[in-house]
């Protein structure tokens, strides 16, 4: 919902002068607060602005008024300052510091049953919400699986989640047959992901015969199944159902993270949004292994240019 809102939880202080008589009454006050928050965060004038009611707050000679911003279904509510003169308004961020942010963004993901590439031990781990139909995830992934991990080994271990986006028809298909293949084994999860992420464009073929890529996606699926030992019958089975459970709390629990695109990776709850350079990749790495109390590897040397005589 609104995009662009999501700048209010990046404000730590903002003041807004209101101009007018303080005097003017409660009700007059809550009119230029809805004006302020309209005007200084460019909020679209479909969006509703609501002022609700003033109570004590910590801070001496202001209030607390929660302003709620709503477009049909979708709502984001928020707590601004106001000074008891109905001059100031001000937003703040309250961040508890005794709390890791990054480990309570972990606790929140669940990896039970995941596949795992990597080292399962691992201290540090990568986390991606990824889009089979996304060529920037498909980017991503090659990052990680040839570049990333032949350099860290067994220093970390990597679990995707899904996301498929709705903008892609046949994402979510994907999705619930790697869970298939999942429910078998890792091997064959991890195979897929390979296979598909550096096939989008064949699997996609005429992108008006939805159903061809879907049979090309089951074909695919069967066969790496095959080849890794899955049981045929119980996998063709779980492929014609398509079974969404997993996937959907996976979307689920994206959004309560703030997952909005794809890929989005979590280096031990290090947030890393897009087609991120691999030089941030390796950055946010090197850095929780440190935490970690683990050596980062040494950086790869970089291919010497060769002269010609």
């Amino acid at each position: 919902m609104l995009r662009r809102l999501i700048v209010f939880s990046l404000l730590f202080c903002l003041g807004c002068s209101a101009q007018s008589n303080p005097q003017s009454g409660a009700l007059d006050v809550n009119q230029r607060i809805e004006r302020q928050v309209h005007s200084y965060f460019s909020v679209p004038a479909d969006v509703n602005v609501k002022v609700g009611p003033h109570t004590p707050s910590e801070f001496p000679n202001y209030e607390t008024v929660p302003v709620t911003l709503s477009r049909g279904d979708k709502s984001q509510s928020m707590e601004f300052l106001v000074s008891k003169d109905g001059k100031t308004l001000i937003r703040m961020t309250k961040i508890d510091l005794t709390e890791d942010p990054y480990a309570a963004t972990m606790k929140k993901i669940d990896v039970a049953g995941r596949p795992v590439r990597g080292n399962p031990n691992a201290k540090v781990t990568i986390i991606n919400y990824d889009d089979f139909e996304c060529p920037f995830c498909a980017r991503m992934h090659s990052t990680l699986m040839t570049e990333i991990l032949p350099q860290y080994g067994d220093k970390i271990k990597i679990i995707y989640k899904d996301y498929p986006l709705s903008m892609h028809p046949w994402a979510k298909h994907a999705a619930n047959n790697a869970n298939c293949l999942a429910k078998e084994n890792g091997q064959g999860y991890w195979e897929f992901a390979d296979y598909v992420h550096a096939n989008q464009r064949a699997i996609s073929g005429n992108q008006k015969d939805l159903q061809g890529s879907l049979n090309e996606l089951d074909h695919i699926t069967m066969d790496i199944g095959k080849k890794n030992g899955a049981d045929a019958s119980r996998l063709q089975a779980c492929i014609k159902a398509q079974p969404d459970d997993v996937m959907k709390a996976s979307v689920a629990e994206g959004d309560s993270i703030g997952v909005n695109a794809t890929p989005t990776v979590f280096v031990n709850g290090e947030r890393l949004e897009g087609a991120v350079d691999i030089d941030e990749v390796k950055a946010a790495l090197n850095q929780r292994l440190l935490e970690a109390g683990v050596q980062p590897p040494p950086p790869t040397a970089a291919p010497q240019a060769t002269t010609s005589k």
